[in-house]
């Protein structure tokens, strides 16, 4: 089944493209623009349903993972260890772009007159590194599950979960509730994901038919050194995958190509993030590590959209000119270290993180302009790459740990559970 709901889902993006190809084609801007229009009303629905299971899968998930991990100090070690992977592969994510766009060169002889925008560029004017720590905290869960902030959810979660495991089997009953919840979520998500193939059309109908491919010929030196860029950082993350797990790697790849493509498709790293969590289980990552790796990690470890941020801010400076010492790139990569951080949850985090950048260091505001006829095309890559790096960090803590499964059939939570209701059922009929 899952093999051929990948199947589908491609054929979907093939589609799409031709549909929005012929409709860019044939229609004029007018008719170009309410043709994305309709077609982002399917995205919008698939999109809203995802963002509907996503607060109760990570809330559910996370409480029952870390309330069976029973011992606070594996509790502690797995954070450590998540974290130290998270550091890592954000300062290499970072230093790769900066080295790549230094090679390449993109904006050197661009056009630096920034084309006519639609949409107002994003700002970061209310970023302080005051309102990111204290935004971690959510002042209601209820609040924080309304409007989808995962951090703020991950804080309460970890508090529940640490009082859950350490209260026992006093709260036994508080924990199976949770865990039933989990199921359901899951079982919810599934029917959601029947929509794939369906956002994925409407999403690459709809970015084509008004942007057209010609706008990647304008940019392609752009587009093209940042897609290289990615296609380096995908191997580099293989690599230290196949360290860490082995010969697994190969599995692991085969095993999320089906929300890679749901993430790229329709650029948004949080519609693959219920598929993810299955396919990891079914990987062989206990649940316990994947519903704590992962909500860090969407916060955390957003290695595509990291080196995005360096790379399309010198990308900005080399357009007008502008030249940056070595120094003043470190820097900057130091910079973009932390706003990466606390910009998590905001709506074209990247722009919003490369628009304090561009503030911090004194370089063109208005060149953010630039990225916007190609920061669609653009999201794709880096999303995909988000789910690539956080696969690869969830699946490199469950081998640390001891946790992997050896075998790369494992069923996920949701199918033992559904396992575990069929037999009851079975029993029950017998007795």
């Amino acid at each position: 089944m899952a093999k051929r709901l990948f199947q589908i889902i491609l054929i979907a993006m093939l589609l799409g493209v031709a549909a929005g190809w012929a409709a860019h084609a044939q229609l004029d801007v007018k008719g170009q623009a309410d043709f994305a229009a309709a077609m982002k009303i399917v995205t919008d629905i698939f999109l809203r349903l995802i963002k509907m299971v996503i607060a109760p899968l990570v809330l559910t998930t996370l409480i029952v993972g870390i309330a069976h991990m029973r011992d606070p100090k594996t509790l502690g070690r797995v954070g450590l260890r998540t974290m130290i992977w998270f550091i890592a592969a954000s300062l290499f994510s970072l230093a790769l772009g900066l080295v790549m766009v230094n090679l390449i060169q993109p904006g050197a002889g661009f056009d630096a007159s920034p084309p006519d925008a639609v949409a107002v560029a994003p700002t970061a004017e209310n970023f302080t590194l005051a309102n990111f720590i204290t935004h971690l905290v959510p002042r209601s869960i209820i609040e924080a599950m309304a409007t989808n902030e995962i951090l703020q959810i991950v804080i309460f979660s970890v508090f529940a979960g640490v009082a859950l495991a350490k209260l026992g089997e006093k709260t036994a009953k508080v924990v199976d509730m949770l865990e039933q919840g989990a199921y359901l979520m899951l079982k919810i998500t599934e029917y959601v994901m029947l929509l794939a193939p369906f956002a994925v059309f409407a999403a690459l109908a709809g970015v084509v038919a008004t942007k057209g491919l010609g706008v990647i010929i304008t940019y392609g030196k752009f587009v093209g050194g940042f897609y290289l860029s990615l296609l380096i950082l995908w191997a580099a993350l293989a690599f230290a995958g196949r360290l860490v797990i082995g010969r697994r790697i190969g599995e692991l790849v085969a095993a999320i190509r089906e929300p890679v493509i749901i993430a790229f498709s329709t650029a948004s790293s949080e519609a693959a993030y219920p598929k993810l969590l299955e396919r990891l289980e079914r990987f062989g990552v206990p649940n316990r590590i994947a519903s704590f790796v992962l909500p860090l990690g969407y916060s955390f470890n957003l290695d595509g959209s990291m080196m995005y941020c360096a790379f399309a801010t010198l990308f900005i400076a080399q357009a007008y000119g502008v030249e940056m010492t070595a120094v003043q790139q470190i820097t900057m990569l130091l910079f973009l270290m932390v706003t990466s951080k606390g910009m998590a949850a905001v709506p074209r985090a990247s722009l919003v993180v490369i628009a304090a950048t561009l503030t911090a260091f004194n370089l063109p505001a208005d060149g953010l302009l630039l990225l916007l006829a190609v920061d669609q095309f653009l999201d794709m890559g880096r999303s995909g790459t988000n789910i690539v790096g956080n696969s690869v960090a969830t699946a490199a803590v469950a081998k640390w740990e001891g946790m992997l499964r050896d075998s790369p059939l494992a069923p996920p939570l949701a199918e033992r559970a559904l396992d575990e209701n069929a037999g009851a059922v079975t029993a029950s009929r017998r007795g």
